[in-house]
């Protein structure tokens, strides 16, 4: 499985029933075989300029892992361009030296945590 993260602008009009779009997003990913692993709603934004006569988007985002086979990430690229909810989508690769340095912060603040919590203890005792 390869890591992604994909964004996508929904059409402002749907913005008081979103989850059908929401929920065709997720079926277009799960049809591909990938899983999601965490979503956001970052909420209705300005856009820079006007896409599809819109100057205003709602921005998902979503971290997914996909098959390792590029097919599937272009056949779900495909699907995203089709569908009338989304006006614009980004998917892109999460850069594997990415994913290290986040594990090794991960652990690092870990480790810090417990030194404090230890050092908490002996100030408690003394």
């Amino acid at each position: 499985m390869r890591q992604y993260e994909l964004t996508v602008l929904i059409h402002p009009d749907l913005e008081m029933n979103l989850q059908p779009a929401l929920d065709k997003a997720k079926k277009m990913i799960e049809e591909v075989g990938g899983k999601i692993t965490k979503e956001a709603n970052e909420g209705k934004k300005r856009l820079a300029y006007r896409i599809a006569k819109q100057d205003f988007a709602i921005y998902y985002y979503y971290e997914l892992d996909l098959p390792d086979d590029k097919k599937q990430a272009k056949k779900l690229a495909d699907g995203l361009d089709i569908a009338d909810e989304f006006i614009r989508h980004l998917l892109v690769t999460v850069d594997e030296n990415r994913i290290k340095l986040e594990a090794k912060r991960k652990a690092r603040k870990s480790a810090e945590g417990e030194e404090e919590e230890a050092q908490e203890d002996q100030d408690k005792e003394v």
